[in-house]
């Protein structure tokens, strides 16, 4: 891996860029062999096909296309970003992922809901797989360093496509989203970015702290969380799903977070592994209220019509990151391993 030129907070690396990844599949194998090359037309990509949410091929490509939208890859041309070509192969992947996002989580009756409020904290409510709670009570050291490099493809870019709905937004909406925000990015303290929290507790596990290093180790089904806020960030017209994945995933965040430093602290972890866990549960206890009153009721009053999208982004988050926590569950329980081989083989079939 190479290296690009370093700033540092707290002597952490703040910026690199991290090689693409092996392919897995004939997308990515089109799709990488063009980014090493001249930014031009993509040519002979096939018809999207596997499961639209959680098919490797298909998530690490989409991944692959977003990402250059934030930090890039080393050796691919940052004028990609903007290429004709790879925004119509984004836009394919991303309608196939969408289709089965609505397919599997959107309910057209609440577009009439009376009570968006009330429908949010019922979609928290549901019941699922307590990855959390194994955590906390029954993991091993491994298995709780293979859960920090599954999660660190998000918590590594948390907060960053949510900014992107900030100028879509007006007023209690929009000052609701930036409060949260501004806490998500350190109060203006480099080294409290829940990014940076999340870095010192991979340095402390004896992990890769650097942004992407295990790219080609998450499977699809885990970077299709991470691509759901980057679709949703990304596009105007899915500014109300944007606002219900924040919410929910602040009205949940607080006891999960407490549970897993609890499951660190079991096994001997100090303040540098824990930090960024035990920062949202005392974070998210503040933002759930600002995100369901403010952030949502605030968007419900200015636009009513967007009631039915924020509820698709609650239940499309809710929905996929049970779908992650039952995957590891499954893995732990099977004793099969939950990333991918050396060199992105796929190791869960």
């Amino acid at each position: 891996m190479t290296v690009t030129t370093e700033s540092t907070v707290s002597g952490l690396p703040e910026r690199w860029e991290p090689p693409l990844p092996n392919p897995r599949g004939p997308i990515t194998e089109i799709l990488f062999k063009a980014l090493v090359g001249t930014p031009g037309d993509l040519e002979g990509v096939p018809p999207i096909e596997g499961d639209p949410l959680a098919d490797d091929d298909l998530h690490l490509a989409l991944y692959a296309c977003y990402e250059i939208h934030y930090r890039g890859f080393s050796g691919v041309d940052a004028r990609w970003e903007w290429n004709p070509s790879l925004l119509s192969l984004r836009g394919r992947l991303e309608e196939a992922f969408e289709s089965g996002l609505l397919e599997c989580f959107r309910d057209e009756a609440w577009r009439d809901s009376s009570d968006v409020k009330l429908t949010l904290n019922q979609i928290a409510a549901q019941p699922g797989p307590s990855l959390s709670r194994y955590l906390r009570d029954k993991a091993t050291p491994d298995e709780l360093k293979d859960y920090i490099i599954h999660r660190s493809a998000y918590q590594l870019k948390e907060a960053d496509p949510h900014s992107w709905v900030i100028p879509r937004l007006q007023g209690k909406a929009k000052a609701a989203l930036v409060e949260i925000e501004f806490d998500e990015y350190g109060c203006g303290r480099a080294e409290r970015v829940h990014a940076v929290l999340f870095r010192t507790t991979m340095d402390a596990m004896g992990l890769d702290s650097r942004y992407g290093a295990y790219l080609g180790l998450i499977p699809g089904i885990t970077l299709a969380p991470t691509n759901l806020m980057s679709m949703f960030g990304l596009h105007r017209r899915l500014r109300g799903a944007a606002v219900g994945h924040l919410v929910i995933a602040e009205m949940t965040s607080a006891l999960s977070n407490k549970l897993v430093a609890e499951g660190l602290r079991r096994l001997g972890h100090g303040a540098d592994a824990t930090g960024f866990f035990d920062e949202h549960v005392i974070a998210d206890s503040i933002h759930d209220m600002v995100a369901l009153h403010d952030l949502a009721g605030g968007l419900v009053e200015q636009d009513p019509s967007l009631v039915g999208d924020i509820l698709f982004g609650a239940s499309a988050w809710a929905g996929i990151d049970a779908a992650f926590a039952q995957y590891m569950l499954d893995c732990w329980s099977r004793k099969k391993p939950s990333l991918r081989g050396p060199g992105g083989a796929s190791v869960t079939s």
